[in-house]
């Protein structure tokens, strides 16, 4: 406003005086002097020059434009600030010096402490300064940009890093097991370990691909073998994407073995405070997943003209620990799998008696010796079951 209101200023020569050159009568004393000074606005010469380097510094601070750019209104300013001092109102500032140092002629300084003068200079310095405060800031908002742009750049790549150890560790580990090894910095001592109350774990083996593994130069010194096994794993491990079979946790392949268990949960023990029918569901879902390995090598024995036969033995027991898994169970279901017959599925007393609950079928193979484990009395689960009494059941 104070720019503004140069232009509603008289701009004519003061008129001071007659005496003024002669003597000092018309200023008898500085009251007078001013009075006079305020009858002609001359006091609020100073304070525009104030405002005009206000006027510049609020475009180097509140102007967020290119620099370019704001340099040029700077300029801009630059010239028609000096327009208004040299030029327009240029009498003006002359009268208001000699005003000053009216009554001390010979005090009057020199042309570097003139207002006219001074005013100029002191707005081409104000606007190199603020130009260089400008450009250094522009740089820094550069800077800071391309360091934020960097570390958002890397932060992606941590958390694509994240994600894909993730997914691999996840591959190896179940996905609670593996939550607890990204969620926590843990030492290299700490050690995951649980004890669950019931899981079912089942050994699937191929006995035939031993006499079907040859080394020679038909199959590639045995390399067209591996690729055949590598197939029926990877088969197998389509399977356990399916929502299904969400529970079966891979653990392990041991040659053309297979080892999977259910009940693995995040939390153990907490099958305990469910009904027996629920208790027990992820044994009916390790026997499922069992009958899919058994349908997925036929499509694979239809496809590579191969006969392959499944071997299956599962059982269930208590305070296996965790991970990898082993105990009494894990030995348990091993010696069904050794001790088992091809095409067949073969299951332990106790784990006979859960499947019947859930309404699978069965038949008695009567006592076996099982090695380190005395007599055992086996059975194997029919492919074919009658489960609609125990859905209807559970579906109430």
């Amino acid at each position: 406003m104070a720019v503004f209101n140069m232009f509603f200023l008289d701009n004519a020569v003061i008129a001071f005086p007659s005496i003024l050159n002669s003597s000092n009568a018309s200023f008898p004393n500085s009251s007078n002097q001013t009075r006079w000074c305020i009858q002609n606005n001359c006091f609020f010469l100073p304070y525009f020059i104030y405002s005009c380097i206000l006027g510049l510094i609020s475009c180097s601070v509140f102007l967020r434009i290119n620099y370019e750019l704001k340099m040029v209104i700077m300029l801009i300013a630059l010239v028609g600030y000096n327009v208004i001092l040299l030029h327009t109102h240029g009498p003006m500032l002359d009268d208001y010096s000699k005003f000053m140092y009216a009554m001390a002629p010979l005090r009057r300084p020199g042309i570097l402490k003139d207002l006219k003068t001074m005013g100029s200079i002191s707005l081409f310095i104000f606007f190199i300064t603020l130009l260089v405060l400008g450009r250094q800031n522009e740089y820094y908002c550069r800077l800071d940009f391309l360091w934020k742009n960097k570390f958002k750049k890397e932060r992606e790549e941590i958390e694509t890093m994240e994600n894909l150890n993730r997914v691999l560790l996840e591959n190896v580990l179940p996905a609670h097991v593996a939550e607890h090894f990204l969620a926590r910095n843990l030492k290299n001592e700490d050690l995951y370990h649980q004890s669950y109350d019931c899981v079912c774990v089942m050994f699937a083996s191929v006995p035939d691909f031993k006499e079907f593994y040859t080394e020679s130069d038909v199959n590639k010194e045995g390399l067209e073998c591996l690729r055949l096994l590598n197939e029926i794993i990877a088969d197998f491990d389509d399977l356990l994407s399916k929502p299904k079979f969400s529970g079966v946790e891979k653990i392990k392949t041991i040659g053309s073995t297979y080892m999977a268990a259910t009940g693995l949960s995040a939390t153990p023990n907490q099958e305990q405070s469910q009904e027996p029918e629920r208790q027990y569901m992820h044994i009916g879902t390790m026997v499922e997943f069992a009958f899919a390995l058994v349908a997925k090598l036929d499509v694979i024995n239809k496809h590579s003209f191969n006969d392959f036969k499944l071997r299956v033995a599962g059982v269930i027991g208590a305070q296996k620990p965790q991970y990898d898994i082993w105990g009494n169970t894990v030995n348990v279901a091993s010696r069904m799998d050794s001790t088992g017959v091809l095409d067949k599925i073969q299951v332990t007393e106790e784990t006979n008696n859960v499947l019947q609950t859930l309404g699978y079928m069965s038949t008695c193979r009567g006592i076996i010796n099982v090695k380190g484990k005395g007599e055992l009395k086996t059975y194997f689960v029919h492919t074919e079951m009658t489960r609609s009494l125990s859905q209807g059941n559970m579906a109430s």
